[in-house]
């Protein structure tokens, strides 16, 4: 049997849905099936929602409305993929690496020593759809001598007063924190939907915004909605409608509005993620748990405890007392058995890109520790119990064959 890593969820619902766009709505671009889709997320997050065509082009809109840019500086994880650290980039941004925890997401404890006056924002990391430690990145920031050195430079900056805290919820939608849903945590939060994120709408994610007063989110989702269009105050299907066309560019944006096309395979799923496609993939995940819990040589990824759940996005296992050489001669064992696997992430530190910018993974002994021995297993909805299991066995097989 072939098991590929990963598959997205493409059945009848998401055909008719996206049938529904191409032959009945006469609208491809954003439209009614977007406006859906937004109102869909905004219940399940109990916050005003805009999306977008990816996340990166969120995290982007999201730093660009707060007024960062050259000069600034945005503190992420080490740990995590590189769009988490090229939005700041692209805006001109210096991005500052913080090390992660056993948990795999930033290292607490270690975000003041990273902080400076020209600290604009932080961008923790939900890995695999387990919460990053809010309450205690909070804590940091809250501070009186961390609020004391933050130094606004633009208006929106002025009337928060403290270090934005943008959530990389790419791998979370559906995880809870203190019982509450993602999007309610973090100032901002964005979503992705990805081909291989829990919900898929090929390529796209969202801005949730949960904002402080006295900053008004409705107004703000508003602005962003703008914003994403090159700062034009109508879609083009506003424009279409009767009389509707006159408009008016009123700030520099980006283009990063979600098509109708894509929002519909994203609405066939979200309707029923909540009581279907999550708590399958938690039952997914929860086999492999249950697998290899009493396997000495398996650490375990983390799921559910007193304040947080996870989304099940992804099985990240890690192969104790394993180097980079043996994980690597796992992973080959696997895919000569056709089982797909993956590793998440690189270090960034060990990239070409950061490498050139003066990045160490010597600076970060913990984010190298958790990659050295890591293997990420498949886990999607379409993924039968009896490929769980071969996957499980094949696995067994590879360690005990490198040992």
């Amino acid at each position: 049997m072939l098991i590929p890593f990963s598959l997205p969820l493409i059945d009848d619902d998401v055909i008719a849905e996206v049938n529904d766009a191409l032959v009945n709505t006469g609208w491809l671009t954003t439209g009614p099936k977007v406006r859906l889709f937004e109102e869909e997320l905004s219940r399940m997050t109990d916050r005003p929602v805009v999306c977008v065509n990816s996340w990166t082009s969120g995290a982007m809109l999201v730093l660009r409305w707060f007024g960062v840019g050259p000069g600034d500086e945005v503190i992420i994880p080490a740990y995590t993929y590189s769009a988490t650290a090229l939005c700041a980039m692209n805006l001109g941004a210096t991005v500052v690496m913080v090390d992660a925890s056993d948990d795999f997401t930033i290292a607490t404890e270690q975000i003041r020593a990273a902080i400076t006056e020209r600290t604009k924002a932080i961008i923790p990391v939900d890995v695999a759809g387990w919460p990053a430690d809010y309450d205690g990145i909070r804590d940091v920031l809250d501070a009186p001598d961390v609020r004391a050195m933050f130094t606004p430079a633009s208006e929106r900056q002025a009337k928060l007063g403290r270090i934005l805290v943008l959530s990389d919820a790419a791998h979370s939608i559906g995880s809870t924190y203190h019982r509450r849903p993602n999007g309610q945590w973090a100032d901002v939060t964005v979503f992705s939907f990805h081909s291989v994120k829990n919900i898929t709408t090929g390529e796209g994610g969202a801005v949730i915004l949960n904002l402080p007063a006295p900053f008004d989110n409705d107004a703000e989702r508003l602005f962003l909605r703008t914003f994403s269009l090159n700062g034009q105050t109508k879609s083009a299907f506003e424009k279409n409608q009767s009389g509707g066309w006159r408009y008016d560019i009123i700030d520099q944006g980006l283009k990063a509005n979600m098509p109708d096309l894509l929002a519909a395979i994203g609405l066939s799923q979200i309707r029923k993620y909540a009581k279907e496609l999550l708590p399958d993939r938690r039952r997914k995940f929860e086999l492999y748990q249950a697998a290899f819990a009493d396997d000495s040589w398996a650490i375990l990824p983390p799921y559910r405890d007193a304040e947080r759940e996870s989304s099940a996005h992804l099985y990240m296992l890690r192969i104790a007392g394993a180097d980079e050489a043996r994980r690597d001669a796992i992973i080959q064992h696997l895919a000569d058995a056709g089982i797909g696997v993956n590793v998440h992430y690189i270090p960034m530190a060990m990239l070409t890109l950061f490498r050139e910018r003066g990045y160490k993974i010597g600076d970060y002994p913990k984010t190298y520790e958790l990659y050295a021995n890591e293997i990420t297993l498949p886990l999607y909805n379409v993924l039968t119990e009896a490929a769980i299991a071969e996957v499980i066995a094949g696995v067994r097989a590879a360690v005990e064959d490198t040992a």
